[in-house]
């Protein structure tokens, strides 16, 4: 397995997609090689110096930590890094939608994890361990990092991470779900979380079953009239962001806390929980008999 780069610079920095390529290599794809830093590092945008938030080392350190905790089982390394990492770099959804901050945290900060986490086990009909280049430089639904930053943005409950840990402990759910522009509806989000954690819903079927079914009758029925949401007040989210100069480290062994904002409505998070129930009772789950 491959360590990090020889060079591994001190502040993220903005990584054009067009100078990714050249440097995904098939000794990186296979885990078997990383590049030395040096020659990347040429290629980077700088961010602001004044702006804390794009010091590495929070980053490295929390990666290293996750490789370790959790070197038995990669997949659970998920639920815990997405809160943390959410946390740890805090991001206009503007700056979290530019792809360049992503392919440089993936490819010049934490390609190690990259590899540690989506080099694949060899299978019959594809023996040879790999990993997909869209883990470097993918959608935001694909890629390693930005994939749980997104999930932790959209399933949080204001500043309760709790419902990210449910989310991204079900692989299903967010490879699933973050393609559906109705999860950025937050009751409709923190619903599905309570299917999930009451039982109702859980395996891979299911769970796309039920996307299927609610993006179907999304089309016909606007989910914010059945559970209306609240207008987020943007200032508690520019007074996280400038709190992150003076904030300590996330903690390794409780979840942190995000923007201070009103939770998602009780009442409609109950409405379309219910809603969802009776959804899913005739949802297209491939192998399931309805009535089942």
């Amino acid at each position: 397995m491959i360590t990090q780069p020889n060079h591994v610079p001190e502040r993220l920095g903005l990584l054009a997609t067009s100078a990714v390529d050249p440097f995904l290599t098939e000794e990186l794809l296979k885990g078997e090689q990383v590049h030395g830093g040096i020659d990347l590092a040429k290629l980077v945008e700088p961010l602001p110096e004044e702006d804390a938030r794009w010091w590495v080392e929070p980053i490295r350190s929390l990666v290293e930590d996750a490789m370790f905790e959790f070197r038995e089982d990669r997949t659970r390394a998920d639920a815990w890094l997405a809160p943390r990492l959410h946390a740890t770099l805090r991001l206009t959804r503007r700056e979290a939608a530019d792809k360049r901050l992503w392919n440089h945290v993936a490819l010049a900060v934490a390609p190690d994890y990259v590899a540690w986490r989506h080099l694949s086990e060899p299978t019959a009909k594809r023996p040879e361990r790999r990993i997909a280049a869209e883990r470097f430089r993918g959608p935001a639904d694909r890629q390693c990092f930005s994939r749980l930053w997104w999930a932790a943005e959209l399933f949080r409950n204001g500043p309760d991470y709790e419902p990210v840990e449910v989310a991204c402990g079900n692989q299903d759910l967010i490879h699933t779900v973050l393609r559906m522009e109705l999860i950025d509806h937050r009751p409709t989000a923190q619903a599905l979380v309570r299917l999930l954690k009451g039982g109702k819903v859980s395996g891979g079927r299911e769970v796309n079953g039920l996307s299927v079914a609610i993006n179907a009758a999304g089309a016909t029925l606007i989910y914010d009239i059945l559970g209306p949401d609240q207008p987020r007040d943007p200032l508690h989210l520019r007074d996280w962001i400038a709190e992150a100069e003076s904030a300590p480290p996330v903690e390794r062994y409780e979840l942190p806390k995000g923007p201070d904002e009103e939770p998602a409505p009780e009442e409609s998070v109950a409405a379309l929980t219910s809603y969802f129930a009776d959804l899913f009772e005739t949802a297209p789950v491939r192998g399931r008999k309805l009535g089942d």
